[in-house]
């Protein structure tokens, strides 16, 4: 009976610290998952007619111990000869939790603590998708990271790749949201 109690006592903790813990998660006012590119956040140029305007993010829930977030914007279904980094940006204050539409315009200095690392384009910050014609739809995975540094040692001339490296290396927790887009 003192063992069964004991059970239910150590059921009861573990349920209570289930229900107190957050998930970290990753929204978006433009997107839902799955949905498809609007022309605003496609790449203007290499024969696309986009805005290059960055989507809308918020995020929550990230793990105690976080001291800054990056994020990401990677096409996971382009040609593996391609590097694909459309969109890297870190060094973000633990206390920011959200990108308003545009942020990726280095110009704007929305969130003046952050480096804009240059995506696989050669631009520094944004770039939005521009995928060959005719090979389908690609996904278009953002990623925000929980860091458990205040700063990466970086700056933005260091390739997409490399920060994203860096990135992994010091990650606490990350969450996803995944478009797509295809012409």
């Amino acid at each position: 009976m003192i063992f069964l109690r004991a059970m239910i006592g150590l059921f009861g903790v573990a349920l209570s610290l289930a229900v107190r813990a957050e998930t970290f998660v990753l929204t978006s006012t433009d997107y839902a998952e799955g949905d498809t590119l609007r022309e605003s956040q496609l790449y203007y140029g290499l024969g696309c007619n986009g805005e290059n305007l960055s989507p809308q993010l918020v995020w929550s829930g990230a793990p105690a111990g976080t001291r800054s977030f990056a994020v990401v914007m990677e096409d996971v279904d382009a040609p593996a000869a391609i590097d694909a980094w459309h969109w890297v940006v870190f060094n973000i204050p633990a206390e920011v939790t959200e990108l308003p539409a545009g942020s990726g315009d280095p110009k704007a200095g929305l969130v003046p603590e952050a480096i804009q690392s240059r995506s696989s384009l050669g631009d520094p910050g944004y770039a939005g998708a521009c995928p060959p014609k005719g090979q389908g739809a690609h996904r278009y995975q953002i990623r925000v990271y929980a860091l458990k540094v205040e700063q990466l040692a970086l700056d933005d001339e260091i390739p997409a790749a490399a920060v994203a490296a860096e990135i992994e290396v010091n990650k606490l927790a990350e969450a996803q949201l995944e478009v797509k887009f295809g012409r």
